[in-house]
């Protein structure tokens, strides 16, 4: 082996601004914290490496890949990102284990307890001497563009004003270089000639590329610890780092560890479950809260597709870093399940902090409670409701937001129609008439009139189970065809525009389809929710002939389990190679989603089929990666050369709402039905 190219000392680095490299996938194998709030930082990992950090909340990404590199200095340079790891997973501590041509390297991720920092191990072993680097790439204030960056002694800073980071070694890197995305930075060196051979003190403002030098050879030398630090200034950055290399690694893991340990010891365990999946999903749960917003738990941190489509970084947050009431809803149900009244609590409070005036609830918003997309969806307005009785909530507060909330569903009209028409429905590309809409603002009505009354309001109480009773009565009248293609018997549609379901109305049912469809074509899964949330029987005709048209229609059986697509035509998925969804690009084709087996599951349970119930849970059990995550969609039948259908597609991974689907089917089975059906919906339907 040759020693690697001198290392040269020069001034300011070539190539301003740099490229914006976007986002990485979405399919991420690993989702970390630390339980205490003192450590506001999140990390994610891919495939090969960690990918993005989130600081100082969950709807600001903060870095975009953290890497290591391997070169014998003259014959190879590999990315360790490059090469297929293995990850494994304890209590959301990760171990990535990567091997190269003649070299191993393991890598420990976690949280210091303590403060904003990740704490990385990073062992090499090999059968002769090599090379080894780090690579890292921020993004600060969840962009890339404005961050300045600079060695300081032997650690790596950058900054954008608002927040910084710092990155140290233990052992301290023996050279560091701070350059442009594309250009200068320390990959572009690497990759060309095996070795830094320009080191930058500083650049900036751009997108950058950091790089630092380990004195890990894989044979004297075989571990180093990384430290990625942040702060809101690149002092309290560096004493943040230089706080945590002051422990032992194998110290912080043990705090980490017992942190989520205590976290599970003070919850339930169901029976019914696959017990790793189960307190992985609940941990994914819990990690998905924010720390300095409680209450407030994102949909997933990742970004699909947007990887593939040249969608930047920039300062507006990407759509699943957000919080949906709707998803919030199934977060706080399957925490209700688990025994964590006091997280499901905190969703209740978050979401009376972002109520609107009109009493609606925004489509979602960032942790901070600033509304991101505007649009009215009903089942957003109505679930909260449904919540809020779940937990027998009594608080002036919470029945005031209620009441509110209320009063927006009966009074709500647009383009012509009124109530339980939505501008939204649950997949929030299409208005109508939705099955699934207006099973939750029956159920939201009902939840409120008792909570109402019981505050001494009878005449309001009256008034909303009144309307409720109505749009029960109606439903079929507004969203059942009887001339529909799939059946000569009725069934419920996806959604109708204008509530005539036998009529033929067009429209283009979005996400790249191209041209108009037939309303009556259109089928959805979401109708089940009239018979969790307690407004038709398991044993209605319609229910159950519906039940038959989306099997044929939507449903594919898999190596892993039978999943469905969202509805007829969907196209919010990959190309049909496997490329990326992009709005308004190439057809793309919305694939199968693991959430619908476990509400099939809960259907089934209603229905008396345990058995078939708990073959749903293991279905989805079936679609986790190797770090337990599961996955927004799995590939279907027509899964592109190299992938299997019923395995995870690029989709958002971890996706919490099937997280939480899992631990709610999981306690439904225990208890032998839907452990969150509101059995006053219930009883006044059903019995």
């Amino acid at each position: 082996m040759v020693a690697p190219p001198a290392l040269g000392q020069t001034g300011a680095p070539p190539g301003a601004p740099g490229i914006n490299p976007g986002y990485l996938p979405a399919d991420k194998q690993g989702f970390g914290t630390a339980r205490p709030i003192d450590s506001p930082v999140w990390f994610t990992l891919g495939r090969g490496g960690m990918t993005e950090t989130f600081y100082p909340d969950l709807s600001t990404p903060a870095s975009r890949r953290l890497d290591f590199v391997v070169t014998d200095g003259e014959t190879f340079v590999q990315r360790l990102s490059d090469v297929r790891v293995r990850t494994e997973q304890d209590r959301l501590s990760y171990r990535q284990i990567a091997n190269g041509r003649g070299w191993t390297a393991t890598i420990t991720y976690v949280t210091d307890p303590a403060r904003a920092s990740v704490m990385i191990d990073f062992e090499l072993r090999s059968h002769r001497p090599l090379h080894s680097y780090v690579l890292y790439e921020p993004t600060l204030s969840a962009k890339g563009v404005d961050d300045q960056g600079k060695s300081v002694a032997d650690a790596l800073v950058a900054s954008d004003g608002t927040a910084a980071s710092a990155l140290v070694a233990k052992p301290s890197f023996s050279a560091t270089s701070t350059g442009y995305l594309g250009t200068s930075d320390g990959w572009t060196d690497l990759s060309r000639n095996r070795g830094l051979t320009s080191l930058y003190p500083q650049a900036g403002p751009g997108n950058l590329g950091q790089a630092g030098k380990l004195t890990v050879d894989g044979v004297r030398d075989r571990n180093a610890v990384l430290i990625l630090s942040y702060g809101d200034n690149e002092q309290n950055a560096l004493t943040a780092a230089r706080a945590s290399a002051q422990q032992r690694f194998a110290d912080v893991r043990r705090s980490y560890v017992q942190g989520w340990n205590e976290y599970l010891r003070g919850l339930k365990t169901p029976a019914s479950a696959r017990r790793a999946i189960y307190e992985t999903s609940l941990l994914v749960l819990a990690a998905s809260e924010d720390k300095r917003n409680r209450g407030a738990f994102i949909a997933s941190p990742s970004e699909p597709w947007a990887f593939g489509t040249n969608q930047e970084l920039s300062p507006t947050p990407g759509p699943y870093h957000l919080v949906w009431p709707r998803d919030l809803y199934q977060i706080a149900t399957a925490l209700i399940a688990a025994g964590d009244m006091a997280g499901a609590n905190r969703t209740v409070d978050h979401l009376i902090g972002v109520q609107q005036p009109d009493g609606h609830f925004p489509q979602n918003n960032t942790v901070s409670g600033r509304p991101y997309w505007t649009s009215i969806q009903l089942d957003e307005s109505a679930l909260p409701i449904v919540l809020a009785w779940q937990l027998d909530r009594r608080d002036t507060k919470t029945v005031a937001m209620v009441r509110r909330a209320a009063d927006f569903i009966i009074g709500y009209e647009q383009d012509g129609f009124s109530a339980p028409w939505s501008q939204q429905e649950r997949w929030e590309n299409q208005s109508g008439y939705s099955p699934g809409t207006i099973a939750a603002t029956i159920a939201g009505l009902v939840c409120a009139a008792d909570m109402v009354e019981r505050s001494g309001d009878a005449a309001t109480a009256q008034r909303y189970r009144s309307i409720a009773d109505d749009w029960a009565a109606r439903v079929e009248s507004w969203t059942v065809t009887t001339n529909g293609p799939h059946s000569s018997q009725p069934y419920y549609l996806r959604l109708t525009k204008d509530g005539q379901p036998n009529q033929g109305t067009a429209y283009n049912p979005g996400d790249n389809y191209p041209g108009t469809v037939d309303q009556r074509t259109q089928v959805d899964p979401s109708f089940l929710e009239l018979v969790r949330l307690g407004v038709k029987s398991p044993q209605d005709a319609t229910i159950r002939n519906t039940i038959a048209v989306v099997d044929r229609v939507l449903g594919e059986n898999t190596s892993t389990g039978q999943f469905w697509h969202r509805f007829t035509n969907d196209g919010y998925g990959e190309r049909t190679d496997g490329g990326p969804w992009d709005i308004g690009g190439a057809r793309t084709y919305g694939r199968l989603w693991p959430i619908f087996a476990g509400e099939r599951g809960e259907y089934e349970l209603l229905a008396g089929k345990a058995h078939a119930a708990k073959a749903r849970l293991h279905a989805m059990a079936a679609t986790a990666n190797d770090g337990m995550m599961l996955p927004e969609q799995v590939w279907d039948r027509e899964a592109p050369s190299g992938k299997r259908p019923g395995t995870p597609t690029t989709s958002a991974t971890p996706l919490v709402w099937t997280h939480a689907q899992y631990v709610r089917l999981a306690w439904s089975i225990d208890a032998g039905k839907p452990v969150e059906q509101p059995g006053i919906v219930a009883d006044r339907y059903l019995k």
